[in-house]
């Protein structure tokens, strides 16, 4: 993964890269068939991560009124498959897409973060209050595995039904995330700042 000086982040009203990959349920995720709704595209840490996982649950209980409001979601991990498909929780996102991409091809087409100092940080101001709270929804919590980072940044971005970047939020830390309400005021059509 690039280091954060090197990287190219997007921007607000580009389109977004068009990606055209398996899920780790073996479906065919063509974001170009989005075409006509609303996407959430989220890039996540590793499998074991709890702020990642505690936002991935949080998300999916928000998922039936979205789709409601014609928004989908799809997930990228930077773990394997084998990893993702070992986990219960994990194959329980479905309907959802989860995107296995442990070369990180696609976060760098999205800009993702590489920083250890903001893990370092998250680490060490958040990480017991969000293991406890990650514990106590039953969410996996484990030390990274097989070329796994410590120091990739979660970032999420909206597009519109024409697959245009409306809203792009690159994490500060690791409990930094879009706000679900202006996630959900631009399911509804409303202007997002």
């Amino acid at each position: 993964m690039i280091e954060s000086a090197d990287r190219i982040t997007l921007d607000v009203n580009v389109s977004a890269p068009v990606f055209d990959l398996t899920d780790i349920f073996g479906r065919r995720i063509d974001l170009s068939a989005y075409k006509g709704k609303k996407v959430l595209v989220a890039f996540f840490r590793h499998a074991g991560c709890p702020f990642c996982n505690l936002r991935v649950h949080f998300l999916q209980t928000k998922y039936l009124e979205l789709q409601a409001k014609n928004m989908e979601m799809i997930f990228f991990f930077e773990s394997k498959e084998k990893i993702l498909l070992s986990s219960m929780f994990h194959k329980s996102i479905s309907p959802i897409p989860l995107i296995a991409d442990p070369d990180k091809t696609w976060y760098q087409i999205y800009g993702i973060e590489n920083s250890a100092l903001k893990s370092a940080w998250s680490h060490l101001t958040s990480f017991i209050q969000t293991s406890i709270k990650a514990k106590m929804k039953n969410l996996p919590m484990h030390m990274m595995a097989d070329q796994e980072s410590i120091n990739t940044i979660p970032a999420e971005f909206l597009l519109d039904e024409n697959l245009i970047i409306r809203k792009v939020h690159y994490s500060n830390g690791l409990n930094d995330r879009m706000s679900i309400d202006h996630i959900f005021q631009f399911a509804e059509g409303k202007p997002v700042s």
